[in-house]
């Protein structure tokens, strides 16, 4: 089968704040399985931060869900800048790689009504170096193991941190720190480079923190 042959899945996208019923318990189920200690409160929070959410059913099987959103915001030097803002997504085991994060992601530009012109920057919280892979293919992203963090990335890096309510933010390190409790700790079984953890190493997850990651589409400004 085509990993990237979606057809055989339903994908919604709702208002996140508008969770309930069968969907809220499929997304929480989603979550318990892709997380130890998986801790609700956190997604509880997030549903109220970003706005919408996007579930996939494989005929009546929850295959996965994600919370995204899509905004245009003024950041240091990067005025009426249109932002991605990826957060929680939990694919079922049975499905992964198979392409439905992005599609997932993408629920967020269908139901934001912005048209993106231009460069997109495209951003994450990231609770495992897996989840970070993907965003590493960009030759734009931040951060970068072994390159310094400038000091316009780190300004527009404490926006985003700020978007998304992180409680504290290091722009040396892009590390969104936590709020002292697990988010809980990621279920994944990938091989991963002994260098794919460099960035990882200032994350506490017993403590919540997060890795914040940025990139550009098609392409970073001049300066980036």
């Amino acid at each position: 089968m085509n990993e990237r042959d979606l057809s055989d899945f339903q994908i919604r996208t709702m208002p996140a704040e508008s969770l309930a019923g069968d969907d809220r318990a499929r997304v929480f189920a989603l979550f318990d399985a892709a997380y130890r200690q998986a801790n609700h409160a956190y997604l509880e929070k997030s549903l109220h931060r970003l706005r919408w959410l996007s579930i996939a059913m494989h005929g009546d099987v929850p295959a996965g869900f994600a919370l995204s959103d899509l905004r245009v915001l003024d950041l240091p030097r990067l005025p009426q800048t249109t932002v991605m803002l990826a957060g929680i997504c939990c694919i079922d085991d049975a499905f992964r790689r198979r392409g439905l994060f992005s599609a997932l992601e993408r629920g967020a530009s269908q139901m934001s009504g912005i048209t993106p012109v231009g460069r997109i920057m495209t951003c994450g919280r990231m609770a495992h170096p897996a989840s970070f892979r993907l965003m590493t293919w960009n030759p734009s992203h931040v951060p970068k193991r072994g390159v310094p963090i400038t000091p316009w990335q780190q300004e527009v890096g404490v926006a985003i941190a700020e978007v998304y309510g992180a409680p504290g933010f290091d722009p040396e390190t892009f590390v969104c720190k936590g709020t002292g409790e697990p988010i809980g700790y990621p279920v994944i079984e990938m091989e991963l480079e002994e260098s794919e953890w460099e960035v990882f190493r200032p994350v506490n997850r017993d403590r919540g923190d997060s890795l914040l990651g940025m990139a550009w589409l098609p392409d970073a400004p001049e300066g980036w």
